[in-house]
């Protein structure tokens, strides 16, 4: 199991590696940004800004976007081929993105839309992977009989009989090792596609949501200019991340697992909470509706169980 999502990983870096979105740096190898809105412009974008003020921040930095189509025009085929992981997950994607933002009138609740949309067409999947962290918690008792039993074994012998009773007791209680990284795994490219996919469509970063928050702002930024409503998304992201975590923690651990587990779950919300001051609006719309779906998921299997 660890060599496939070691070789999963692997795959998905050398795919990540083709085609992805480049910061736009000025002649003294700065990068240019926004000055309104903090964001980071993106040389390699999908079609053209729509504001005069962007297109001319992209023609001062010597960026031809005159063969760019319009956004409202834009297509998977755009751009002609630029790498398997931007040809066959960023352009799709983006083209799903304005196809929606144009149809609502509103790319920020296009974000929201089509990550629900995504979830829900691998909802299949990820709930059997909610429903393996259920199944884990009725065996807990059994796999703690199982580890105080074998403590002491040394010999090879041994821990083959304690691989064989593990094994009996996952057959007993419907649980399949390899599920509960599908998950994980599924949410690797999601994520980074739609980061890749708005980075480099300027009608996201161009856009609002809710008439207050700049798309392409990232709450640093704004608090910086006296918006300090802006701390919304992060509060939002901190408890959609933490309660997350929190509900698919395993109760089949022992105590030094347990706490091993609890301050490696704290570390990653403290991380992912300083990081979303640095990511746009539209970043931490997809997170926050993204974890809060895997929240109402795993109540439901909850419930069902």
């Amino acid at each position: 199991m660890k060599k496939i999502k070691k070789v999963f990983i692997l795959l998905i870096f050398v795919l990540m590696l083709t085609g992805c979105a480049k910061t736009l740096k000025n002649s003294e190898g700065k990068v240019v940004q926004v000055p309104e809105t903090g964001q980071n412009l993106i040389s390699n974008i999908l079609c053209q800004p729509s504001t005069e003020k962007i297109k001319k921040m992209y023609e001062e930095n010597n960026v031809d976007i005159s063969k760019l189509p319009k956004c409202s025009a834009f297509k998977p085929t755009s751009g002609g081929y630029e790498g398997i992981w931007s040809t066959v997950f960023v352009k799709p994607l983006a083209w799903v993105i304005v196809k929606v933002g144009k149809y609502v009138k509103n790319y920020g609740v296009a974000i929201i839309l089509i990550t629900l949309a995504l979830r829900l067409i691998v909802m299949p999947v990820t709930k059997k992977t909610a429903m393996q962290s259920e199944n884990m918690k009725k065996a807990g008792p059994e796999l703690e009989k199982l580890e105080a039993k074998y403590r002491d074994a040394q010999d090879k012998q041994q821990m083959m009989m304690k691989s064989q009773e593990m094994l009996a007791i996952y057959k007993k209680y419907n649980i399949s090792p390899m599920s509960g990284c599908i998950f994980a795994l599924i949410q690797i490219p999601l994520f980074f596609a739609f980061y890749e996919s708005m980075n480099r469509l300027p009608v996201v970063f161009e856009g609002t949501f809710l008439k207050v928050f700049n798309l392409g702002t990232s709450p640093l930024t704004a608090i910086q200019n006296g918006q300090w409503y802006y701390l919304i998304l992060v509060v939002l992201v901190a408890a959609a991340t933490y309660f997350s975590f929190k509900m698919n923690k395993t109760a089949s651990m022992n105590s030094d697992q347990a706490k091993s587990m609890k301050m490696t779950t704290n570390v990653m919300v403290v991380f992912i909470v300083i990081a979303s001051f640095s990511i746009s609006t539209s970043i931490a719309l997809y997170w926050i509706f993204n974890s809060g779906f895997t929240i109402i998921q795993n109540l439901l299997v909850k419930r069902g169980k």
